[in-house]
């Protein structure tokens, strides 16, 4: 469980403006490159890796949960590194 309250959460989309607006303000006017993809880059593994251990390790199912066809995934997961299996698995 998180220890955010139910009256500290608000939707993903306002973090992900804050965090946008934070990082803009960083550049002090300088402007950035390959933004989609720099965003991309940081998105994409942690949501990958969280429902990858939401479904245990279940590709097929991380997949359907994803929107995207089993074999998509796991060109994402090999482009990022990252382990097909949950982290509790490869813990045994």
């Amino acid at each position: 469980m998180s220890s955010m309250s139910k009256t500290d959460n608000k939707p993903l989309c306002h973090s992900v403006a804050d965090c946008l607006d934070e990082y803009f303000s960083t550049l002090n006017g300088h402007a950035p490159t390959d933004l989609y993809e720099t965003i991309l880059g940081q998105v994409e593994p942690p949501l990958l890796r969280a429902t990858l251990r939401y479904c245990e390790g279940n590709q097929s199912r991380a997949a359907e949960l994803l929107g995207l066809n089993r074999a998509t995934l796991r060109k994402k997961l090999s482009q990022y590194r990252i382990a097909p299996k949950s982290e509790s698995a490869q813990l045994r």
